[in-house]
């Protein structure tokens, strides 16, 4: 065993430890160059694919990671049963299913892995992390990406709920359920996403677009906006300008990552055809291969918000080549992220050290087998409405 760590650890000193970005740049100009394009074509290929979409990504992270950055500032005191239920909306809402996770760990008792199942679905599935990101970056506009996601986020997060049932009651090193009252308070926290139900909920009404302000407004991405500002709104004056650095920093970093990856994805469209890099050609075969396009990435990275920055961009061309349904395409990328939830990523980590404890630790196992289930019955899910129509 010794000797396979010292191996091991021999492979990480011998690789450059770099950052994504960077390593995506790297490989998109060592791309172009490998396929015999020109100094000046290779440039032009990188400047186009890097800005493609960036303003629409700005539109949207920015306000997300405000409406995050917002809720952390809230100490939230709700009943466990509660923090259960409240899991999926706090995972779309934060951007972040650590953060959401984080937040309401503490509060739910015996119930600590029913809220990570949940946190996770929410952010995968839910408007406005997962589906509005990679439905901007495939360039996919379509009211039905919020119905879609209701409708396939509620068999996926029963499958977690069942699948924690399904466990050992007793889970190793969790506390007694605790049950604070709760009140109304407590609830402040979510009145930004009540606006933004509210507002989506109005622009579906007939003629409200043609107003200029209104029909910003009720778009997705100004309710987004007048979320955020809500959320700052709540907060105390003095916490406002520490929420907006934090969303800043957060934008700004992704913002790079998913300009990187967009100018691969155009690089690598003009040196290998479509077909090379997502199998299948319409219909469920087609929609399979974009599932597994963003496993095999997430199986790599570990990262769920760089599967989704990094596999939109360069799935986009592909999408339109082989004429997969929009809506569709969106959530099979999302739903393949689910697998699995590994020692590479963060989230793992951090439900780890709160739900299990040393000795009897079955974390692996219980959570990527979790996750792959859940990808699995969303998939099934996403399959069934394509074919009946709904999306």
């Amino acid at each position: 065993m010794g000797h396979v760590q010292s191996a091991a650890s021999g492979i990480r000193r011998g690789a450059p430890d770099l950052p994504l970005p960077v390593w995506m740049a790297l490989v998109t100009i060592a791309l172009g160059l490998a396929s015999g394009m020109s100094t000046p074509e290779l440039i032009a290929n990188f400047n186009t694919g890097f800005g493609l979409a960036l303003g629409e990504f700005a539109l949207i992270l920015l306000p997300s990671f405000t409406l995050a950055a917002a809720m952390e500032e809230h100490a939230l005191t709700l009943d466990g049963r509660l923090a259960v239920m409240a899991a999926p909306v706090a995972g779309a809402g934060m951007v972040c299913p650590d953060t959401a996770f984080a937040s309401l760990a503490p509060i739910a008792g015996r119930r600590k892995l029913d809220v990570a199942f949940g946190a996770y679905t929410g952010f995968k599935l839910l408007y406005p992390a997962g589906p509005l990101i990679v439905a901007t970056g495939l360039g996919v506009e379509s009211d039905a990406i919020i119905l879609a996601g209701m409708l396939l986020a509620l068999p996926v997060w029963l499958t977690g709920l069942v699948w924690r049932r399904f466990l050992d009651r007793d889970i190793p090193g969790s506390p007694p359920e605790t049950r604070p009252a709760a009140r109304a308070a407590a609830l402040r926290p979510m009145l930004p996403f009540g606006l933004l139900a509210i507002l989506l909920i109005l622009g579906a009404l007939p003629g409200l677009s043609a107003l200029p302000l209104a029909g910003f407004l009720c778009h997705p991405k100004g309710a987004l906006l007048a979320a955020a500002i809500l959320a700052l709104v709540l907060l105390e004056p003095s916490n406002r300008r520490a929420c907006l650095d934090r969303a800043v920093r957060r934008t700004g970093a992704l913002l790079l990552l998913i300009g990187c990856a967009s100018a691969f994805g155009t690089v690598l469209t003009h040196v290998l055809p479509f077909t090379a890099f997502l199998p299948g050609t319409t219909g469920a075969v087609g929609l399979f291969g974009l599932f597994l396009l963003s496993a095999a990435f997430k199986l790599m990275q570990g990262s769920s918000m760089a599967t989704f920055a990094a596999i939109a961009p360069v799935a986009a061309p592909a999408v339109v080549e082989l004429g997969l349904p929009g809506v569709a395409a969106v959530f099979a990328i999302c739903l393949g992220s689910f697998i699995a939830i590994l020692p590479n990523d963060s989230f793992y980590w951090i439900v780890r050290t709160t739900c299990f404890a040393e000795g009897r630790d079955r974390s692996i196992a219980i959570l990527t087998a979790g996750s792959v289930l859940q990808a699995a019955v969303g998939f099934l899910c996403l399959l069934a409405l394509t074919w009946s129509g709904l999306i």
